[in-house]
């Protein structure tokens, strides 16, 4: 039963870890320093840096920036694709320091695994907020970006705590996620060919008098 619960305890917590990272890498990477260093969780010794001041100091001003940054329309797409190359890595890094000096071929598999669910979440992020921004108001960004924050927290605090309770919710999210991600895609891409469609619209007259 023990190590049924150490099982499920590790699981959760590099999953949630790498799923967190995807939406909001660096309130996860502030929230799992504050709830080492607040006594609330002991760290595997591969992830004990992310309790220093110093990162903790660094992912709360990266945070801070992100905070303002992901309410607005157009400016939080550009901060997702800056992100798809630091968010991924960075959750699969998370995932593997997660599970501890058990194993390299541990470690190698929870790296790829987080590495996919980090990919995941951000790819559903990022799409979602492209079409939200079609909008004519912010409030569905700010609403939007609150509520990322808020799950990030209680996810990264559920999968510490409630482990079990925290991996049935994900399994209905990965599998929510297949069915959403196409639908996202198709949405995506008619966004951008609404754009291109526009620019071509404004590039015609400007031909139209040049060959004049």
């Amino acid at each position: 039963m023990e190590a049924l619960d150490q099982i499920s305890t590790t699981l959760a917590l590099t999953m949630g870890l790498a799923w967190a990272s995807g939406i909001n890498l660096y309130a996860t990477l502030f929230m799992l320093g504050y709830l080492a260093n607040t006594g609330n969780l002991n760290l595997p010794p591969d992830l004990q840096i992310v309790a220093n001041p110093v990162v903790m100091g660094a992912a709360g001003v990266m945070y801070f920036i992100e905070f303002f940054a992901d309410k607005v329309p157009g400016v939080d797409t550009g901060w997702d694709t800056i992100h798809t190359f630091i968010r991924i890595p960075a959750g699969a890094m998370l995932a593997a320091g997660a599970v501890g000096d058990l194993n390299p071929a541990v470690e190698l598999a929870a790296a790829i695994l987080g590495g996919g669910l980090a990919a995941g979440t951000h790819a559903t992020k990022a799409g979602t907020r492209v079409l939200i921004n079609t909008s004519p108001e912010p409030f569905s960004n700010w609403v939007a970006s609150v509520g990322e924050d808020i799950a990030v927290i209680g996810g990264v605090w559920a999968c510490i705590n409630h482990p079990l309770l925290f991996l049935a919710v994900l399994v209905l999210f990965v599998l929510l996620m297949i069915w959403l991600l196409p639908r996202i895609w198709a949405g995506v891409k008619k966004v951008f060919r609404f754009i291109i469609n526009l620019f071509r619209r404004d590039e015609r007259p400007l031909n139209a008098e040049s060959q004049e």
